[in-house]
């Protein structure tokens, strides 16, 4: 059998990652069920009117319920990749040329004289910059700019040169008019002219495309709407710099809580909780946050910009908060310290990938983190006023016993902290003379005295993928045993990589495999063939669903004792071992607790990505664009 046929081990059915976004903006095509539609208007940020492209209907769509159409995949193109896979030099490549189309791609204008004269000053034809400014723009993604494979050649859906010059010459000459003609009469207008030459014109969809992708700053001017043009795109002098637009800006920060919990079971004191959280800088909405019982580390930065990125819906349905929080898409700009969780290869890489700029406030300089700071204290004042506070300094603290007094456990508390984050959203701002949500709505779809800022941001179509793309990798060879990360791994998906040799050097290839350090009884390997990952479980299936860290105090338990064969076995064993005794004593000593609860909170699968828990295993669904479950859970059941 070949290893790539679906068999009954469901680690044998592949995951296919996906950047594609939706786009929620008028002329956008979406999918809706089996449905392909056009947005005609937007409502809110819960609905819009779409038509129907086949039977011109109208209706009115909710936003969580749509999904993206893919543009076709072209060969050679590593759109879709694991990012760790581009050799460094490649990368570079990608990088130079995303250099390039930069200033075309945020709120600049990119008209034809303005492209010929960048093209001029890198020493690169001008339809070549068109060509990586178009890859860019089709798939969203750095990775589309990496240096082609050998043998790929043009495919025969590309537009011939004479056609191309003929859609050119009447979108400037005709569509970009002060007399504002329609895109249905500019399309009639190319058919002529191909016509009149004996070329077979372009398709509509084509040339429409082509419009939508001139910069509305230019379009505007060209049309005679040189005031909006100027409203709309002239940034307004704020006191961030760059903060001049929604998700323009986030910064992220790392705060202890000043809180005791008391665990789920004997709801005794477990300390306090770690809280990562990303404000956006233009509104001071909240984009999202990671709590958890460890200290911060490149897991919490991860799952701090998953959460950002994706909708939460699904968010908040299993935190039974009743509301909304209507905040997704990459920022363009990620401001943090320069801790070694932001600073991650893993974390910056993908970072890039979206074409988001990592910035690192300077040294001892903590009033560029003013914003994040000023919402963490906001948000330590309130946890004050809840049972079980530690106050913010002994003063406050004299006389209040914080152990005594705990109540909340970690759900609870979350549950508190959602409800606190859409509350703080409607609430007006001081800095900002109005409420986030109002600046944040604001931004999005402007009012009569004010125009929109930005169009509103894409929606992630596959939730799995951005969560695995900031998610720890590593490079390994694939061994007749498997493969080795702290323990060895095997599935029949690995078979056929054992032993592999790299064509180029003649050493052992390394393949990329990502873990969650929350539960490393399974790991994700990416096939660098068929493109798609395949979770991979640990080789021992007696190995319990353990973290990293249970993993490395095992290990130094069986070296302290002495032992001579430290093996898998063992150390199962011994992390088994480790939870008898953390639930025998967990009754009396608040470190036991805490470490029993840090097991069941990580044993919830409960993910920015896969928002839910206590899964029953009997269900097979899949996640929907925003979370919901559709079907073939096993294919991501083990992330947590």
């Amino acid at each position: 059998m070949n290893i790539y046929e679906i068999d009954t081990d469901e680690h044998l059915i592949p995951f296919e990652p996906t950047r594609a976004r939706i786009s929620i903006e008028v002329g956008a095509v979406v999918r809706h069920d089996k449905q392909v539609f056009q947005i005609a208007q937007l409502l809110d940020f819960q609905s819009v009117i779409g038509i129907e492209v086949e039977t011109g209907r109208s209706a009115s769509l909710r936003v969580s319920e749509l999904s993206a159409v893919e543009p076709d995949r072209v060969n050679g193109l590593y759109v879709n990749h694991d990012i760790s896979t581009i050799s460094s030099d490649d990368w570079a490549v990608a990088q130079k040329r995303f250099a390039a189309i930069r200033p075309f791609i945020n709120n600049a204008i990119t008209a034809k004289d303005s492209v010929e004269k960048r093209a001029k000053e890198l020493g690169v034809d001008t339809t070549t910059l068109y060509r990586w400014l178009e890859r860019y723009r089709n798939w969203n993604e750095v990775l589309a700019l990496v240096p082609r494979k050998r043998g790929w050649s043009i495919g025969s859906s590309r537009l011939t040169i004479e056609a191309e010059k003929i859609v050119r010459e009447v979108i400037e000459q005709h569509y970009l008019n002060v007399q504002r003609p329609s895109i249905q009469s500019t399309i009639k207008e190319i058919e002529t002219r191909a016509k009149a030459l004996g070329i077979n014109p372009p398709g509509a969809s084509a040339i429409r495309a082509r419009i939508k992708r001139i910069p509305e700053k230019h379009v505007l001017r060209q049309r005679g709407y040189a005031d909006r043009a100027r409203n709309r795109h002239t940034p307004s002098v704020g006191k961030f710099p760059g903060a001049d637009y929604p998700l323009a800006v986030i910064q992220i920060d790392h705060t202890p809580i000043d809180l005791i919990v008391v665990d789920d079971q004997h709801r005794k004191p477990i300390g306090r909780l770690w809280l990562t959280v990303a404000i956006d800088v233009h509104s001071r909405m909240i984009t999202g946050y990671y709590l958890s019982l460890e200290e911060p580390s490149e897991i919490s930065v991860a799952m701090c910009i998953a959460h950002s990125a994706l909708p939460k819906e699904a968010w908040l349905h299993i935190h039974n908060v009743d509301g909304d929080w209507p905040v997704w898409g990459f920022p363009r700009v990620i401001h943090s310290d320069n801790g070694a969780d932001f600073r991650a290869e893993n974390i910056r890489r993908s970072c890039s990938n979206y074409n988001i700029e990592n910035v690192f406030r300077p040294v001892k300089r903590p009033k560029y983190g003013g914003h994040i700071e000023r919402l963490l204290g906001s948000f330590m004042r309130m946890v004050h006023e809840l049972p079980g506070t530690t106050f913010s300094n002994t003063f406050d603290r004299d006389g209040y016993d914080s152990e005594k007094r705990a109540a909340l456990t970690m759900g609870e508390f979350e549950e508190w902290l959602v409800k606190s984050i859409l509350r703080y959203h409607q609430v007006p701002h001081s800095a900002i003379y109005m409420s986030p949500a109002r600046k944040w709505h604001l931004g999005f779809f402007g009012n009569r005295e004010l125009d929109p800022l930005v169009s509103i941001p894409p929606r992630p179509a596959d939730p799995l993928t951005v969560q695995l793309d900031f998610m720890p990798s590593f490079h390994r060879t694939v061994q007749a045993y498997g493969v080795q990360i702290d323990v060895f791994y095997y599935s029949e998906a690995l078979r056929h990589w054992i032993n592999t040799k790299d064509s180029e050097t003649g050493l052992a290839r390394k393949f990329v495999f990502r873990r969650d350090p929350r539960d490393i009884s399974v790991v994700w390997f990416y096939d660098p063939v068929l493109k798609q990952y395949f979770r991979v479980p640990v080789a021992n299936q007696a190995f319990p669903a353990a973290t990293v860290w249970e993993f490395k105090a095992a290990k130094r338990k069986a070296v302290s004792e002495g032992r001579q064969h430290i093996d898998d076995a063992l150390i199962a064993r011994l992390i088994l071992e480790n939870r008898v005794l953390v639930e025998r004593a967990s009754a009396s000593t608040k470190k036991a607790r805490r470490d029993a609860q840090r097991l069941k909170v990580h044993s919830k699968n409960v993910t920015p990505a896969v928002p839910i828990k206590n899964l029953p295993s009997s269900l097979e669904p899949m996640l929907s664009s925003d979370g919901i479950l559709l079907d073939e859970i096993d294919l991501i059941g083990d992330i947590q």
